[in-house]
């Protein structure tokens, strides 16, 4: 008998292949991306040091103030570029993108264009 493995496990799966290949250093921070039914999450992390540098998210109380009804998608590209002007703020601009496990699609999708707007580069 065939089971089917879950969405959520298959994406866990994918994700674990994916972090053979990135890694966040110093230099240059990986910016990983959560999503959830509701919200959508990003967060800077130096690997080397395994520490979150920064985080933002749609349930942040400045963005939660903008987001307000709002898209998914538009919720998303918002958080992106929050993302970046905070990340530039604090000198960091060359960065890594780890979608996750996710497609690069959709809100996802979104919330990289979103940085890239917000001027990091990756």
């Amino acid at each position: 008998m065939i089971k089917k493995k879950s969405r959520n496990l298959c994406r866990k799966l994918r994700h674990r292949g994916i972090r053979k290949n990135i890694q966040g250093s110093e230099s240059r921070l990986r910016l990983n991306v959560f999503r959830s039914l509701t919200h959508i999450y990003a967060q800077l992390i130096n690997d080397q040091k395994q520490e979150t540098v920064l985080a933002v998210s749609t349930l942040t109380p400045e963005v939660r103030k903008k987001v307000d009804g709002m898209s998914k998608v538009e919720k998303a590209k918002v958080v992106g570029r929050l993302i970046a002007q905070k990340s530039l703020e604090k000198g960091i601009n060359q960065i890594v993108f780890d979608r996750g496990g996710y497609l690069y699609h959709g809100r996802v999708q979104a919330l990289a264009e979103g940085a890239r707007e917000g001027g990091l580069k990756f």
